[in-house]
């Protein structure tokens, strides 16, 4: 429910309208904590209802007891002005990926209530949920049919056994002797060790599963997870419309999985018996996300065309299913869009698109094609759902965590309808952000923000945190961070410098490739020359009281300006950074990643590696640095981070260690969260205190 606060104050805390920002309080006494941070309430998965009268949303609050966030579906209703949102309490806690049922009947969502992930749906109108599903396995995703009667899930199993029972029984044998035996790549991935399992999908109906019928096995003995492994979803596969099949994005893995990102579409029937047929075989680089008009005749799916390359542009490929004629749509616009859904009538097709600092919602005609329109303005859209009379979506800023807006179709403003955090953030002042440019490499024009302190009096001068964004493929825009959120170092009373430099995502793709082979020239220069600009241009910063921070390929830059450009900075501090590129390239798990951006392996490009390998210039690092990294970090082994500590100490210079033993790539507990900040912040603390 909304707090009792007058409209005006929550204006001023969340910035009612998309790209303008709201004025802090002038009676606000202190800045944004860590420990505020974890806390807040989170809003995710938004959903409409089939008529668009109500939409569904996931809140995420935090237990701190128990170092954990716990969830809960809530629901607000879109046709009374000035509706609150209330939560679904007869849902109960824990619960994910909710959806309506076509005839609006019914809520499906995912629960772990019965002690495993499962399909449970409750009545829209009210009352008590049911389990749908009470497989010996947990749902990892799932669609329900357009017709209500069909559920296909996917679940992790063992691709040479021939039922369920087996897979269980297989996970339950003692394990004895402990050892580990491998023969291809992935032995481990993201922050798991391989164990044999793959997601496979199959289809059950509804009145089947709940009467505890066996499902149907779609994808037996295939050599691929659906949905993919670590991060993938429902928007691997989708239920054609006429609910005879099922179509989804995998890769083949066989012996070459670790480098090669080659994933393709393929379709299967829902009544299995039949091998999944490859649609997209002629494309050797990523086909993912497959979606399908409302009448089932076209296909609309995001494609890369360079294999072997992440961050490569994803395009909007669409196919009419009976001709097979397929066409990109909008081939001269040079962003790359996630998040791809058609409108009910099948006319238009909409996306996410990060654009110039921002994250935009886009519309594209279907039909004739064309440059898209944008359908929100400054800051951060994110999931979003769209129906025939209008769009739900979320959307934050660097000011204030994501909520649910909503739009109409006719690209008027959109509305904000919900106000989490506003009692908890109406006492925090919220540094000011401004995005700025300069002449970066080459004399191309760079963007960066500075954010200055929360209750900056003019006049004032400020220790600067110079934070570096990881990818290097990636962005620090006008967004809401969870782990490097620039409003907790401005509620320190920071000043805060971030520089999207050549290799960033969100202004053009020639901009995003322009990194690749060139991790330690092109965005150095970047990050000089921006750090150059912000001082001549922000009187408030104190270049004399500065230190860098980054996490990643962040971290690999705080390890090569600790060699090549240390001068500016009182201290470091690198969280999950590269140390030896060399030894990075045998020790990761996504081989295509190191091998796109160093041209090849070690034993095939050895300079490729040498020209910007940090451990070449240990013996120049002079700078305090902190160092952070997560024991189950696969991504960036743990060893990188304990090399960098040992050069740092074996050369007597001041650096502290703090590793996770629970984490991977990012620290996500709660409690872990905030002692991170706590030691990031002491450090920064130590080394830029003003002068007695």
């Amino acid at each position: 429910m909304r707090p009792a606060l007058t409209r005006i104050v929550l204006a001023a805390v969340a910035g009612l309208v998309i790209g303008s920002g709201g004025a802090a309080r002038a009676d606000a006494p202190r800045g944004l904590t860590a420990r505020d941070l974890v806390m807040l309430d989170r809003v995710s998965e938004v959903r409409l209802a089939p008529d668009g009268r109500s939409a569904l949303y996931v809140l995420r609050r935090t237990d701190w007891e128990a170092n954990r966030g716990r969830t809960a579906l809530w629901s607000i209703d879109l046709e009374t002005r000035g509706a609150e949102a209330r939560p679904l309490a007869a849902i109960g806690d824990d619960v994910s990926s909710p959806r309506f049922s076509a005839d609006g009947r019914w809520i499906y969502f995912l629960s772990g209530r019965s002690g495993s992930s499962q399909v449970w749906r409750a009545p829209a109108a009210g009352g008590a949920p049911e389990a749908v599903t009470r497989l010996p396995l947990d749902v990892e995703a799932y669609r329900l049919s357009a017709d209500g009667g069909t559920l296909v899930v996917g679940l992790s199993v063992y691709p040479d056994c021939p039922d369920l029972k087996c897979t269980t029984e297989r996970r339950a044998a003692p394990k004895s002797p402990s050892g580990r035996v491998h023969d291809r790549l992935f032995a481990r991935h993201w922050d798991t060790w391989a164990d044999g399992t793959r997601n496979h999908l199959y289809a059950l109906g509804v009145e089947a599963a709940l009467a505890g019928g066996a499902p149907t096995p779609l994808t037996p003995g295939f050599d691929g997870d659906v949905p993919g492994k670590p991060f993938g979803g429902e928007d691997d596969f989708v239920i054609t419309p006429d609910g005879k099949s099922v179509i989804f994005s995998a890769k083949i893995a066989g012996k070459s999985e670790a480098w090669s990102t080659n994933f393709d579409l393929f379709q299967v029937p829902l009544t299995g018996g039949a091998a999944p047929v490859n649609l997209t075989p002629g494309n050797p680089a990523v086909d993912a996300a497959p979606t399908l008009s409302p009448d089932g005749r076209t296909l609309a799916w995001l494609a890369m065309k360079r294999p072997g390359f992440e961050a490569d542009r994803y395009g909007i490929q669409v196919r009419d299913l009976a001709s097979g004629r397929t066409r990109e749509l909008a081939p001269g616009w040079d962003r790359s869009t996630e998040g791809l859904k058609w409108s009910p009538d099948g006319k238009r097709l909409y996306a996410l698109a990060q654009d110039v600092g921002q994250q935009r919602l886009f519309v594209f005609d279907a039909a004739r094609g064309g440059l898209p329109r944008p359908l929100t303005g400054e800051g951060h859209a994110s999931g979003y759902d769209v129906g025939a009379r209008g769009l739900v979506f979320l959307h934050d800023t660097l000011k204030f965590p994501a909520q649910v807006w909503k739009a109409r179709l006719d690209g008027s403003a959109p509305v904000q309808l919900t106000w989490h955090n506003a009692e908890r953030l109406a006492q925090v002042t919220m540094g000011e952000p401004e995005q700025f440019t300069f002449a970066g490499w080459n004399g191309e024009t760079v963007h960066g923000y500075v954010v200055k302190p929360a209750g900056a009096r003019p006049g004032q001068k400020f220790p600067v945190a110079f934070l570096i964004h990881g990818g290097p493929q990636g962005s620090f825009g006008n967004l809401w961070h969870y782990r490097w959120n620039a409003q907790t170092y401005t509620g320190r009373g920071y000043a805060v410098v971030m520089i999207d430099f050549h290799g960033s995502t969100g202004y053009g793709q020639a901009f995003t490739d322009s990194i690749s082979r060139h991790w330690g020239d092109r965005p150095l220069e970047d990050l000089q020359k921006g750090w150059a600009a912000a001082l001549a241009r922000y009187p408030f910063l104190d270049g004399d009281r500065a230190c860098a921070l980054g996490g990643s390929y962040g971290g690999y830059m705080v390890n090569w300006i600790a060699g090549t450009w240390k001068e500016p900075w009182k201290c470091l501090v690198n969280h999950a950074g590269l140390f030896d590129t060399r030894a990075m390239a045998y020790s990761t798990e996504e081989l295509w990643f190191t091998e796109w951006e160093n041209g090849g392996m070690p034993h095939d490009n050895p300079a490729g590696y040498e020209a910007f390998n940090p451990v070449l210039h240990v013996g120049k690092w002079n700078r305090p640095m902190l160092v952070l990294h997560g024991d189950r970090d696969y991504r960036v082994p743990l060893e990188q981070g304990l090399a960098t500590f040992t050069a740092l100490q074996r050369q007597g210079i001041e650096s502290r260690l703090v590793t996770y033993p629970e984490e991977n790539h990012w620290i996500l507990k709660p409690r872990n969260s905030v002692q991170w900040h706590d030691e990031v912040m002491g450090w920064l603390d130590r080394w830029t205190a003003p002068p007695r």
